[in-house]
């Protein structure tokens, strides 16, 4: 291999059926929370913000069956975050596969019109989405009606949400239980609260502990923890956020409509 040729290099991205998940920086902030412990250290290590590191962690939580990451709560250091297993065994699939797609690139840069050809078209199909919540499940059930459709959608064994389409996206889509799709909806779609049973009618309710509150200029985001370490984000208005006292560990749900989620196919 030439000299000039040698010089390209790649960074691996391992997608989940087809959705961006798991990419150089991602994988590197998972190894330094198994070598640290800390997130606050972990984010130090691969140039990120603490917020940033959390962000990620939690859309990857999210995009998986089971997380990755999970905090560890006292012990003789107050706490910390660390791999799960299944975080682990992902950890060493992801690097031995980028071995192999290295070999590959190195291989396909030989000819550097290909190489060009090939960079074409992986900044054509990139794809990204404004959408703060993407969660990826499976269906369990469907319901038609005349026009439309309600369609179940468990995250895991604790979480489930419904989404609305027109029964021409069914067929389109070919819908069916048991099928993997991607939700995704807007934070400013997200309703908090913190009654028991509030008198509003909203098809999904996700209830868990805010975890962070983010205040900006006239919003504030809040993240709210949900069962197995997923995570979904509202944005409020400051005067309603401090009116309401949303604050870190707040037991509160996240109400939305239907109709505000968006399907696709993974």
């Amino acid at each position: 291999m030439s000299e000039n040729v040698s010089r390209y290099r790649g960074r691996f991205l391992l997608e989940k059926d087809g959705v961006s998940w798991l990419g150089g920086q991602r994988m590197d902030l998972l190894e330094a929370i198994a070598e640290h412990g800390s997130i606050t250290e972990a984010a130090k290590a691969v140039g990120v913000s603490y917020r940033g590191a959390w962000d990620t962690i939690d859309a990857m939580n999210n995009q998986c069956e089971q997380p990755l990451v999970e905090r560890v709560v006292g012990g003789r250091h107050g706490g910390g975050t660390r791999l799960t297993e299944h975080g682990q065994r992902l950890v060493k699939l992801f690097r031995a596969i980028e071995g192999d797609y290295q070999r590959a690139l190195s291989t396909l840069a030989g000819n550097l019109e290909d190489f060009a050809e090939f960079q074409r078209l992986l900044r054509k199909y990139s794809l990204t989405t404004s959408a703060r919540n993407q969660f990826s499940g499976r269906i369990s059930a469907i319901s038609l009606g005349e026009v439309f459709a309600d369609v179940r959608i468990r995250l895991d064994a604790g979480n489930e949400l419904v989404a609305v389409v027109t029964l021409q996206s069914v067929d389109k889509m070919e819908l069916k239980e048991g099928k993997e799709v991607y939700a995704l909806f807007k934070a400013g779609a997200v309703v908090l609260t913190t009654a028991q049973d509030p008198v509003i009618s909203f098809e999904n309710r996700l209830c868990g502990k805010i975890g962070s509150v983010q205040k900006s200029l006239v919003y504030t985001e809040i993240s709210v923890r949900l069962m197995g370490e997923k995570t979904i984000v509202s944005v409020v208005n400051n005067q309603v956020a401090e009116q309401m006292g949303l604050v870190p560990g707040l037991q509160v749900c996240a109400l939305f409509n239907a109709a505000n989620v968006i399907l696709a196919l993974i």
